[in-house]
């Protein structure tokens, strides 16, 4: 009961996001490709890099070290954590990987500034636990509270909730929503989105090494799932990786988000792109193109049963890759988190063994 009931709660929620992503996003998607009319080139460009499996090759590595400011967060922040936090941003050092979309990447301003929490101890820099948020949940006071960071902040870690791009003041002027660029730019942006995404976190480990943090873990939730999976293949800086109801595959996943599923399959007919080439092109960001570096006994993945966002297939597809790591099933959905007590504390002492 409890189970599908927050089922229920999902397929209002979802139903709701597509509708707000089909009146919005899906508008802004066809109109770039009737005009540029070079998406479909776009996208076997991101399959033929996806056929080579190599993630130095795919996500190139940050060159330079980000050059960091940092300002005291608000009195919220500072009341949630009861200690010491700062807001902190940098340029992003992030080049678009496919030529063709670099005169409209590197024209994004408030996206090429790469933006974080940080709350840390002053008495030298502590493990640390990063957070990626979901599509459109980039809130620091609600990411906080979601993930009982001030727990953990009061257990000896250090905490950095990391900004995806285009969210929070990273979303460009006129957005309507924090998220929007994400998929605005069509199938291109997207890729391009989560190869900026992955490099700007490498760029945020890059300065916690830089200052004394030798051990750094991961987790994220929804797209921020995604997100760390792919992380995860890509550098083997991470002490531990934990995505959260994560999305492993988006093409399948929004085949079912109706209606902005309908207005996507027009999208697709008018730029000619079948669902073998959409699905050879979005393998270039997917996971499970790459084999992760963090080893097998660091891997946990959480999952609802009752999730209908991402839903439950989507984490044991991830599982089943990652050789079947450890996995935890809570009765919940994708935002209801019931019973998350019980996952918080497996999380804890796997955490601990590899952090501490």
């Amino acid at each position: 009961m409890v189970v599908e009931a927050a089922a229920i709660g999902d397929l209002a929620l979802r139903t709701w996001v597509a509708s707000v992503l089909a009146t919005t996003v899906t508008p802004a998607v066809i109109a770039t490709s009737l005009r540029s009319g070079g998406e479909r080139d776009n996208l076997r460009f991101y399959a033929e890099l996806a056929a080579e499996r190599d993630p130095a090759k795919s996500f190139p590595a940050p060159t330079e070290l980000p050059r960091v400011s940092s300002r005291p967060a608000n009195r919220l922040a500072l009341r949630l954590a009861r200690g010491t936090v700062e807001n902190i941003s940098f340029p992003s050092s992030f080049r678009a990987i496919n030529p063709a979309m670099r005169t409209r990447w590197s024209a994004l301003t408030a996206n090429n500034v790469v933006r974080a929490q940080h709350w840390r101890h002053n008495d030298g820099p502590h493990p640390t636990l990063c957070v990626i948020h979901g599509f459109m949940g980039s809130s620091y006071l609600a990411n906080g509270r979601f993930f009982t960071l001030p727990w953990y902040y009061r257990s000896g870690y250090d905490v950095v909730m990391y900004t995806l791009p285009f969210h929070g003041r990273r979303a460009e002027k006129f957005s309507p929503f924090s998220g929007f660029g994400y998929f605005a730019g069509g199938l291109s942006g997207f890729a391009e989105a989560m190869a900026q995404a992955v490099h700007d976190f490498r760029s945020v480990i890059d300065h916690l090494r830089h200052t004394g943090v030798d051990r750094i873990a991961l987790t994220g939730i929804s797209l921020g799932g995604y997100t760390s999976a792919l992380v995860a293949s890509v550098d083997d800086r991470l002490e531990a990786v934990i995505p959260n109801c994560p999305v492993v595959t988006p093409a399948t996943m929004f085949d079912e988000w109706f209606p902005a599923n309908k207005l996507i399959g027009l999208g697709l007919r008018l730029s000619n792109i079948g669902r073998e080439e959409l699905a050879a092109g979005l393998s270039y960001h997917c996971p499970l193109n790459y084999r992760p570096l963090v080893p097998k006994d660091r891997r946990m993945i959480i999952t609802g049963l009752g999730d209908r966002m991402a839903p439950p297939d989507q984490a044991v597809t991830l599982w089943k890759h990652w050789d079947r790591c450890a996995l935890h099933w809570f009765p919940g959905s994708h935002v209801l988190h019931v019973s998350q007590l019980d996952y918080l504390r497996r999380m804890t002492p796997f955490l601990h063994e590899f952090m501490f």
